[in-house]
This record gives C-alpha cells, structure tokens and sequence, in this order.
C-alpha cells in the first residue's frame, strides 16, 4: 500500500466547488480571462497540481509568481483529494498547471471552478503517437509491444517528466502560457524558461553518457512508471505490477520477475519512495540481490529538488547496472 496523507474530503466537498464557483462578483472564467495579470502585490498566484510541475512554474515563474501546490510534499499525487478550502485558493489562481487523467481530483476542480488551466497531457499523447508510428514502421518493435511480457514502453504512462529533454520542452510551454497571462513580464518568463532548459539538458547528456556503457540494461521496480527515462536512455524495466502503484502483483508475476533477475544478471531491483517496499524487498530476499531507491520524482521533500533526485536516481543506476 502507498503512503497515504491526503486530506479527506467531507461529502459537502461536491456543493462547496459549485458554491465556490458561484459566489463571487466576477466568475472564475472571468477572472482567468487571457492577459488578465498580476495579483495586486504584483506577483501572479498560480497553483501546480504537483511536484514536477510546481518545480517547473517555481523555476520559470521566478519572483514573478507565487504558487499554490496542490500536492503537498511526501504525499502520492495519485490519491489526491482536494478539500474545499483548498478548491477554493484554486479558484484565486490565474493559472493552473496539470496533467489530466492523473490526478482526478484536480481534474474535477479546475473543470468546476473554470479557472484558466493549462493542461501537460498533450506531451503523453504526442509520445504515445510518435512511439506507436516508430512501432508500426519497425516489425520486430511492433512485436516486442504486442508480447504480454509486462514490460512498459511508456504507452499509458504519464511520467513525462522522467525525460529530462521532455521536461524542457515543457518548461518552455509554460514560458509562452505564462507570457500570455502576464505579457510584462515575458522577457523574465524568456530568460527563466531558457536557463532551466539549459539545466535540463545538461542533466540528459549526464543521463546520456553515464548510461552509454553499462553490463546490463534491465531494470527491476516496484511499478512501471519509468516508461520515459528507459525508452529515453536505452533501458528496460521489468515491473512486478503495472502503471498502478496499488496493485499487488500475483504470485506468478513476483516468480516471473524473479527469473528475469537472475536470468539478466542483476544485482539491483529498485523500490520506490512512496510507495510500500515490502513486495520489491521479498523479491530481492528470494532472489539474492540488494535494493536500492529509483524515485519517479511524484513528490520531493526537504531542500531536494528535481535535479537532485534525478541525480541521485543516475548514481542507483549507475551502481545498479554496472555503468563504467
């Protein structure tokens, strides 16, 4: 089971967002309107419905925004609830950024509040489209993904943001969506966007050239929610369940695993911080191998940033794979 800290949220909470949307002057598609600005103080409220995405606004944003996180830290965005006194600092924002059809909580609020929204789902879809036309344009591809193997190639998986390269094209979209709320300040929205890109890929090429020459390139986790970093970097992860944390993977699926790691050679099989280790570390015990920590980076506590636990999800893989 997932570490669960999300605020309950009362039966009220459906007649709270249709009050909270109807009881101001000015509706929340009114106050959300295109060039609609700063808040009086002169900083633009904003609120990200989760860690990667309030990384992103916090960087691009600068001292020229606030932002609400709608996901506070150490929590499983997946099991998100929103209560309404939250909903209703939603509805103050100019801008929300979120991933629809991940968080259906946030998917609710912004769709009843009317609050400007700018939605990161095109990126999965985009991927998911170019990787099925890289399928069909390569048999032996096409077949790896019709095998009822358990492996992921991203198809379904929303973590786009465990593709650097893809986090960058992202910060340079909310760059652009910023500007449009904010047109005075574009040319800081400009210069912020472009120097976290820069980061960004520079932490890829690190990804890029320390994965370039390992003694394996399987990969062992809880769930499969590396589907971006292992088709990006030229890996292959192997999940005792799905792109469902919850899941409990049968006995047939931890045996199968099993055999997968000893028959690649792994030392590694990797947990995740959210999400309850006990299945992962049962496998390591049967199979003889250690466990280490591969983050998909949902939620980030303390000082830590994005970059600092990517970072630190290279050196596990490194160690993990036998990198030189």
């Amino acid at each position: 089971m997932k570490i669960r800290t999300s605020v309950l949220v009362a039966t009220a909470a459906t007649a709270s967002l249709l009050l909270t949307g109807c009881s101001t002057a000015e509706s929340p598609a009114d106050s959300s309107a295109e060039g609609s600005g700063p808040a009086a103080d002169g900083v633009l409220p904003l609120a990200a419905a989760f860690y990667p995405l309030q990384f992103v606004a916090e960087r691009v944003g600068g001292d020229q925004v606030s932002v609400l996180p709608l996901t506070a830290p150490g929590v499983e965005p997946h099991d998100l609830e929103l209560s309404p006194s939250v909903v209703r600092e939603l509805q103050d924002a100019e801008l929300v950024l979120y991933l629809s059809e991940f968080q259906p909580a946030v998917d609710d609020a912004v769709e009843t509040t009317g609050v400007r929204a700018f939605d990161a789902h095109h990126i999965v879809e985009e991927h998911e489209a170019a990787h099925e036309d890289e399928a069909h344009d390569d048999e032996e591809e096409e077949a790896h993904e019709e095998d009822d193997d358990g492996h992921d190639h991203s198809a379904g998986d929303p973590h786009f943001w465990l593709d650097p390269a893809l986090l960058a094209e992202y910060a340079h979209e909310v760059s652009v969506e910023l500007s449009g709320v904010d047109p005075d300040n574009a040319e800081a929205y400009a210069a912020n966007a472009e120097e976290l890109e820069t980061e960004l890929l520079a932490l890829d090429q690190s990804f890029t050239d320390a994965l370039s020459q390992c003694e394996r390139s399987d990969i062992f986790v809880s769930h499969e929610a590396f589907g971006f970093l292992t088709e990006r970097f030229g890996l292959e992860q192997h999940g005792l369940s799905g792109l469902d944390p919850d899941a409990e993977p049968s006995p047939a699926r931890v045996r199968e695993v099993r055999d997968e790691v000893q028959a690649t050679g792994a030392t590694t099989v990797y947990s995740e911080s959210l999400v309850d280790a006990a299945a992962i570390e049962a496998l390591a015990a049967d199979a003889g191998v250690q466990t280490a920590v591969l983050d998909p980076v949902e939620g980030v506590s303390g000082d830590d940033d994005y970059i600092d636990v990517m970072t630190r999800n290279l050196d596990a893989l490194r160690a993990g794979l036998g990198c030189n």
